[in-house]
């Protein structure tokens, strides 16, 4: 039997389809100004603080089925900052991050599962120190808006999840008299993302004066 032939009108109209089917995506970039990457550890009996301050990434987000977005993040291990340098700069260290070999720290998603209340659970791969391993971060999308005047959509999103720092080789402590350690294992991982896409057609901000609002 020989295929059929679409005619120009069939044709056509399979692309508007196709078109349709993904116009509920939007591609966020996440906006460095507005966004935290923190995390705590445990230090003896109070815990330590901390975030990166360099990173990139898009979140690609369909808000009639979540399960269709997707999630793409790099950061740079030397940009670790807990509001300490000599702390920073042994994190930084073969002790810890060992950043002159392993720059940068990346999540991919794999996999999300949408919940109740505009709740998620994002299945995906962090590597960190040359390590890949599946995390699963209990997610939420906070809301979207468009901004006429910037040309922009915002759309807010949070993320949590804990990890084993043993896990992705990062063993270093330091074992106390008692034979307690100075350091837990457990790191809690806290994210506040804002990202945006911005209208091609929109006109752009003066020159001199970066869009940072």
């Amino acid at each position: 039997m020989k295929p059929r032939l679409l005619t120009p009108g069939a044709a056509l109209l399979v692309v508007l389809s196709a078109a349709a089917a993904g116009a509920d995506v939007t591609e966020y970039k996440i906006d460095p100004n507005h966004t935290l990457i923190g995390f705590d550890i445990r230090h003896f009996f109070a815990r330590v603080n901390g975030r990166f301050k360099d990173f990139s990434g898009t979140i690609s987000f369909d808000d009639k089925d979540m399960s269709k977005s997707t999630v793409d993040v790099t950061i740079q291990a030397a940009s670790i900052n807990t509001e300490n340098d000599f702390r920073d700069k042994d994190l930084r260290s073969a002790h810890f991050f060992l950043v002159d070999s392993f720059p940068t720290i990346t999540f991919k998603s794999t996999r999300i599962v949408a919940g109740p209340d505009n709740s998620a659970l994002v299945y995906g791969d962090l590597r960190m120190r040359g390590i890949t391993q599946q995390v699963t971060l209990d997610a939420k999308f906070l809301g979207a808006m468009m901004d006429t005047q910037m040309g922009k959509k915002m759309a807010g999103f949070e993320g949590k999840t804990t990890i084993n720092r043993k896990d992705f080789n990062i063993v270093w402590n330091r074992t106390l008299d008692q034979g307690a350690t100075m350091l837990g294992d457990d790191v809690n991982i806290k994210l506040q993302v804002e990202g945006f896409w911005r209208d091609p057609n929109a006109a752009r901000p003066p020159q001199g004066q970066p869009d940072k609002k």
